[in-house]
């Protein structure tokens, strides 16, 4: 199937799990403990309904919005996903080169497989670059003036990993960092040959972003569970996010947030924006989705700061929804993962344009000429709004 009769994202996921191999596709699509939250964050969607309004067609549809700073043509930011290298030798540079073509923002993570100077010499969009907290703090202090460097429109902190989520199908696979061979991955690998040239004939598999400080792989392969707990410093606060605020000086997101009341504490310490997210259902295997905490963080919050939902957004109609709610804009990750891994830079381009598509044609039968005429009125099967107490 070529990439042009894809007809949506499951098209481009079906796409991806034929080419890569199995324990690398197990590794994109697969969730934490029972996968309960990973399927909670798409099927919750389902509550929802629209109502659409009767004689109020637009001509042209206007679906552009401002968040982090920046201005998007739609209200969709293409998230920050780790180890993108393993997808396909282009990694995060495809994607980032998709996003800008289209008018949309990219967010490197810290885990890339590619340098924040690099992904800012490859693309004029919109850029954000995401933070982990690691037990070397000297490196939050690095990311921050790289990324002023590098002129970076925002920051984003993640918050939700003080620990590896339980990802048995990566345990299961003996997934490694880098990947490597074994004999119950050897005939998955074999099986797929133009994936296993391009990791073996592409540059070296690391952290590009902190291997030169912290670099984990100099001794060979180690699980990413590992990793985490060797890295990553588990006893982050408030204080960190404040301090921050304050060294970067400009937008700033917090990702991994889920409780109202943290949202607040928050914004009253710096941040601008709010990323609802449970990781994409891969650390806390029994969290809410992010789209039924829309609402109640948009009461509490008032306006102060915005706000995005990260996770379960595969259809433009789901985008649409989460703005009625009162989102500011969206976040993806495995939609994009799955183009990517599909077809490189051009899948991630498919996928970009299925949602737009999806999006405009929802927004027209819905009756709202604009994203700023989505509210509450146009949802029905809304969650009770959240009253603070």
């Amino acid at each position: 199937m070529s990439i042009q009769s894809w007809r949506n994202v499951e098209d481009a996921r079906r796409a991806a799990k034929r080419r890569i191999p199995r324990p690398i596709f197990d590794y994109l699509d697969g969730g934490a403990d029972d996968e309960i939250t990973l399927d909670r964050n798409c099927s919750s969607f389902r509550n929802y309904a629209l109502l659409p309004r009767a004689l109020n067609i637009s001509k042209a549809v206007e679906l552009g919005t401002r968040v982090l700073g920046t201005t998007l043509s739609l209200p969709l930011i293409l998230g920050p996903t780790g180890l993108t290298r393993m997808f396909h030798n282009d990694a995060e540079l495809a994607v980032a080169k998709a996003a800008a073509k289209r008018g949309l923002g990219y967010c490197l993570s810290t885990m890339g497989t590619t340098s924040i100077e690099q992904l800012a010499q490859a693309s004029a969009g919109p850029k954000f670059f995401q933070i982990y907290v690691f037990k070397d703090r000297g490196l939050t202090r690095e990311f921050v003036e790289r990324a002023r460097e590098s002129r970076y429109d925002a920051l984003v902190l993640t918050v939700d990993t003080p620990v590896a989520g339980n990802r048995e199908r990566d345990k299961a696979n003996g997934l490694s960092l880098p990947p490597r061979l074994s004999l119950k991955s050897l005939l998955s690998f074999a099986a797929h040959p133009r994936w296993a040239l391009g990791a073996l004939n592409g540059s070296r598999f690391n952290f590009a972003n902190v291997a030169h400080r912290v670099d984990g792989l100099a001794n060979g392969p180690v699980s990413l569970f590992r990793y985490i707990e060797d890295q990553f410093d588990p006893f982050i606060s408030w204080r960190d996010l404040e301090q921050l605020a304050q060294l970067w000086g400009g937008p700033l997101a917090i990702k991994g947030v889920m409780a109202p009341e943290d949202s607040l504490r928050a914004i009253t310490r710096g941040a601008t924006a709010i990323i609802l997210s449970n990781h994409g259902g891969r650390q806390l295997g029994v969290a809410p989705a992010p789209v039924d905490l829309i609402a109640q963080h948009a009461d509490v919050i008032r306006g102060k700061a915005e706000i995005i939902c990260d996770g379960g957004i595969r259809r433009g109609s789901d985008i649409v929804t989460a703005l009625a709610l009162g989102a500011t804009a969206c976040s993806i990750g495995r939609p994009y993962l799955y183009g990517l891994a599909a077809a490189g830079e051009s899948g991630v381009g498919r996928v970009l344009d299925i949602l737009r598509e999806e999006m405009e044609r929802t927004m027209m039968l819905a009756g709202a000429a604009s994203t700023s005429n989505l509210d509450r009125n146009s949802i029905m099967g809304c969650m009770p709004s959240f009253q603070s107490q």
